[in-house]
């Protein structure tokens, strides 16, 4: 057994496509390799901006061999009366690439065939990989590929140098004008020069010892270590950001941070700018003193060990002043104009192409979150903020700073509002009505917020739907699915029991008056948060059976549905829960076929034998406690009163036989299931389960 070590050396990589590209080109070559019958043990990725490699232990020196029985004519026509072979059973070994003796007769259902085993033959594995390779790098995905000098193939950057080795065996392949060796190129300014390998465990103490660290993990232990070493010494608290430290540490092959300092008079800025500058321009670690309050410094981190730290520390002093005075000047501008100043500035701000202007998404969110109070039964406070919030909270898009800082978006708007003196619960809004920003993300923590969210939402939703803007496959370039999304989450977080059926068709009402295009439209929509509510809760842990015949009878009261889908969760879980689920949809399905009429009431005097009595009683007793639970929201204690009827279900269905020729008979019978149908319909769909 060998281990084989790819590197490919590159120019500098961007820090977000390395750890996605060598996932990527894992998985390719494991499943190469599985294809060409190569087994193997653990596979390592080690990565730097100059350089994507794999370690995959324990390959064998040969792929595995591989028999196949072949089936060939059947033998009596394969020997002649005297057992000699006829033409077919030569031309069958000649096929098979076997003498005739070694031919032997296969017993089937069909009768006695030829059969022959046919080993292919086995190849090196180095020989293999060989020809793989190429291939495999080259389709390396990236967010952005490019070309360079006259050759055909593409990358992240143009590839530098490569390296195979399987044991001792140097792999011989090329990619481009490339071909493959055993040298690896150390630290591009502290050792830039070429380290022979002579086997794959070679390879991470050689780069080591040339001021590289390619074990990814590695490196960021001692980025963490070094850049709390240079907190402590300049008494200062790292602000937390563990994204930063996964970019940073995809942006050096060896750490070296150091401390830099900025003029205190940009503190007037507020924290999200600075940081907002250090973080996404600079990569800079902001850091603040022990009651979380911003310091005038940072922590940049080099790529290359200098002899002065104080000038490489003036030198990034320098280039985040300049930041920081542009943040400061678009600050004070911003500062001479109110909100509602902006407002008037959105009327020259596309939503959409086809979606009309920013101002006229604000009139909609108005209409919306004015809608939304009456649907939660909200008092004239909540209808004051609402509103209010509804109408400045795309005010900050034409600010000065989130034009410069577009990530900025809704938190200085709840930092200008702050400043002009509204409502806390307003301002918060402003920042909240974009919640999530990303899968996982923190939800609204505001009544006004949550509103101002869901309203903010649905409105893209209508509008991106009315406009046959609707994601597909991979695509969702307006993000509806995260959107839809986060609309479940936030009605689930706020417990918000309203409709959204009558939401969803005053929404689309705002964009396309017709009444049949909009039913048409607000059923795809409804549709749409159907499908991403059934994924989330199934993803949550819920049974698909128990989601989809909750969801299948209503789910437009969104915190309702959730109770219902976890009682019938619940109920599942009962030992005699299968053959109630037989009897139920047995009821459902005999109504769906004879297309039964709801309506119809039971008459008593037609009642044909006990079973009927006797359901119809259970039924008449059950009811009034189903509905009472019901109406309480209690979901599992009525699936259990109904629970009770089995017996009479079973009984009813053992001796009665509903489907009789007297029509009046038949049509009675037929309202006696629906009378038991009627109990769970407003709970789940058990045909569905």
């Amino acid at each position: 057994m060998n281990n084989l070590l790819i590197e490919i050396g590159a120019e500098e990589i961007p820090a977000g496509y390395i750890i996605p590209a060598l996932t990527a080109f894992r998985d390719a070559l494991s499943k190469a390799l599985k294809g060409a019958r190569i087994e193997h043990g653990k596979t390592t990725l080690y990565g730097t901006p100059r350089r994507l490699a794999l370690m995959v232990e324990d390959l064998p020196e040969m792929q595995a061999a591989k028999k196949t029985t072949l089936t060939g004519p059947p033998e009596r026509i394969a020997f002649d009366k005297d057992g000699n072979p006829t033409v077919p059973a030569k031309k069958f070994a000649e096929k098979a690439g076997v003498s005739l003796d070694e031919i032997t007769i296969l017993d089937t259902d069909k009768g006695r065939y030829l059969s022959a085993v046919v080993e292919e033959s086995c190849e090196p594995s180095a020989t293999i990989l060989e020809g793989l390779l190429p291939g495999l790098i080259l389709g390396i995905p990236f967010p952005k590929s490019m070309h360079w000098g006259d050759l055909a193939i593409s990358f992240a950057r143009p590839i530098t140098s490569l390296v195979g080795l399987l044991g001792e065996t140097v792999l011989d392949f090329t990619v481009g004008d490339i071909r493959s060796g055993s040298q690896v190129f150390g630290h591009f300014f502290m050792a830039p020069r070429k380290f022979d390998l002579k086997s794959p465990e070679d390879y991470v103490e050689t780069l080591r010892s040339a001021n590289v660290l390619v074990d990814m993990d590695e490196r960021k232990a001692l980025l963490r270590e070094s850049i709390q070493a240079a907190a402590d010494e300049a008494g200062a608290v790292i602000l937390e950001d563990e994204e930063l430290v996964e970019i940073v540490n995809n942006l050096v092959e060896y750490p070296y941070p150091v401390v830099g300092k900025f003029d205190e008079e940009f503190l007037e800025l507020p924290d999200q700018v600075l940081i907002t500058a250090m973080r996404e321009h600079q990569k800079y670690f902001a850091l603040t003193d022990s009651d979380g309050n911003l310091k005038p410094c940072f922590i940049a981190v080099n790529n290359t060990k200098a002899k002065d730290l104080e000038v490489v520390a003036k030198g990034h002093g320098k280039v985040i002043r300049a930041r920081l005075a542009d943040a400061q000047f678009f600050y004070r501008v911003d500062l001479e104009s109110s909100l509602d100043d902006f407002v008037e500035k959105l009327k020259k701000v596309t939503f959409q192409a086809s979606l009309g202007s920013m101002y006229e998404k604000t009139e909609r969110l108005e209409f919306l979150t004015g809608l939304l109070t009456d649907l939660v039964d909200g008092d004239d406070e909540l209808r004051k903020n609402v509103t209010r919030a509804a109408r400045i909270s795309k005010a900050d898009l034409v600010s000065q700073v989130v034009i410069e800082f577009t990530k900025l978006q809704g938190i200085i708007g709840r930092v200008y509002a702050e400043k002009g003196g509204e409502d806390p619960e307003v301002a918060m809004a402003i920042e909240e009505h974009y919640r999530p920003v990303h899968s996982g993300g923190a939800l609204p923590t505001t009544t006004t917020g949550r509103l101002l969210a869901i309203a903010d939402k649905i409105d893209t939703l209508c509008g991106c739907f009315s406009a046959d803007l609707i994601p597909t496959g991979a695509s969702d370039p307006y993000a509806l699915r995260r959107q839809a999304i986060g609309i479940i989450q936030i009605i689930l977080e706020g417990n918000l029991g309203f409709s959204l059926r009558g939401l969803v068709r005053k929404g689309v009402s705002k964009y396309q008056p017709d009444p049949d295009k909009k039913h048409e439209i607000s059923t795809k929509i409804l549709e749409f948060l159907k499908s991403r509510m059934t994924n989330m809760l199934v993803e949550q842990g819920f049974s698909r059976e128990a989601v989809n015949s909750a969801l299948s009878v209503s789910f437009y009261n969104v915190p309702d549905a959730l109770l219902r889908i976890k009682a019938l969760d619940t109920l599942r879980q009962a030992p005699d829960f299968e053959p109630l689920s037989t009897a139920f949809k047995r009821v459902v399905n005999i109504l769906k076929k004879a297309n039964a009429d709801e309506k119809t009431r039971v008459n008593e005097n037609l009642f044909n034998s006990d079973a009927e009595k006797a359901l119809h009683l259970a039924v008449q007793q059950v009811t009034t406690s189903v509905n009472a639970c019901i109406d309480n929201g209690d979901y599992g204690a009525a699936l259990k009163e109904i629970s009770t009827l089995r017996p009479h279900v079973d009984t009813f269905f053992d001796d009665v036989m509903v489907m009789v020729d007297d029509l009046a008979v038949r049509t009675n019978r037929m309202a006696l299931l629906s009378s038991v149908a009627a109990l769970f319909r407003n709970i789940a769909d058990f045909s569905q389960i």
